[in-house]
C-alpha cells in the first residue's frame, strides 16, 4: 500500500432527502427513544417544533447518501476490506422535522498516514428547505495495512 497523500479538497454531488414522519418514528423506535416529540405530531407542535422532530443522530440517515460516493471515490483508493470506522463528530443546529427536505453535501478534507494506517477525513454539511443548516459532520475512516 502506498503512503497516503492528501488530495486537493474534493466535493461530491449533493444528496436530497425528504424526511417522512414514519421514518422519524421508525428511527426513534429503533434507538429506544420514547419522547412523544418523536412519535406524536401534537406533542411535537406543543413543544414548538414544525412536526415530529427527528432524534439528532437521524442525521446519519439523511447524510449517508452524500457520503457514500465520497468514501467510494476510486481516486482515494480506500481498501474497504481493511477499513474501520474511526469516529464522527457533529455540530447540530436547526432541528430536522418530518416534512423537511434536507440537502447534504460532502467533501474529502484530509488524507494522511499515522502509525502505518491511512486516515480519510470527510466533512458534510446539511441544510433544510429554508437554507438553515441542520448539522455539520466530520467522519473519519481508518484503513489498516495488511
Amino acid at each position: 500500500m502506498a503512503p497516503y497523500d492528501a488530495p486537493p479538497e474534493r466535493s461530491y454531488p449533493a444528496f436530497v432527502y425528504e424526511v417522512g414522519s414514519e421514518k422519524v418514528r421508525e428511527y426513534a423506535r429503533a434507538i429506544g427513544e420514547e419522547a412523544p416529540v418523536h412519535h406524536e405530531r401534537e406533542a411535537a407542535r406543543a413543544a414548538g417544533f414544525r412536526d415530529l422532530v427527528a432524534p439528532p443522530m437521524f442525521c446519519v440517515v439523511y447524510a449517508i447518501g452524500a457520503l457514500a460516493p465520497a468514501v467510494a471515490d476510486p481516486e482515494l483508493g480506500i481498501d474497504y476490506a481493511h477499513m474501520v470506522h474511526g469516529g464522527q463528530e457533529f455540530d447540530w443546529e436547526e432541528p430536522v422535522c418530518a416534512g423537511d427536505t434536507v440537502t447534504t453535501t460532502a467533501s474529502v478534507v484530509d488524507v494522511y498516514e499515522k502509525g502505518g494506517m491511512g486516515f480519510f477525513v470527510f466533512a458534510s454539511v446539511s441544510t433544510n428547505q429554508d437554507g438553515a443548516q441542520t448539522v455539520r459532520g466530520v467522519w473519519t475512516n481508518i484503513v489498516r495495512r495488511h
